[in-house]
């Protein structure tokens, strides 16, 4: 599999708007029932990109709201590559447990990287 997009993060402040906003505008419809926090869009219809809707706090002028979730069916090797081609390691206070890295571009801009 190596790297590929899983889902396109959109950092939202209220999430039930977000979701009937984009499921409208997009034709898509939740993955599985939303929590008040979170929620996963797919098309509706044939395949395209998964759309992860999340619960920020931040306001959009002053904070990155946005980015790439990238799944790595081998997160280690993939994360080194990413390291080697530019990407740098993120300080970032994970939860126990998390399958996934914080990484950030070249310009700066932050990606995670999923073990899928």
């Amino acid at each position: 599999m190596g790297l590929r997009i899983g889902s396109l993060v959109w950092g939202v402040r209220d999430v039930r708007r977000a979701i009937r906003f984009w499921c409208a505008a997009l034709h898509y419809r939740p993955l599985r029932p939303p929590s008040e926090d979170w929620a996963i869009l797919v098309p509706a219809e044939g395949e395209g990109p998964q759309m992860a809707i999340t619960l920020v706090s931040s306001d959009p002028e002053s904070h990155q709201r946005h980015h790439l979730d990238l799944y790595a069916s081998d997160h280690a090797s993939e994360v080194e590559r990413l390291l080697a081609l530019g990407a740098r390691r993120v300080e970032w206070r994970y939860p126990e447990g998390a399958d996934y890295v914080v990484l950030a571009d070249p310009d700066g801009n932050t990606f995670c990287v999923v073990q899928k």
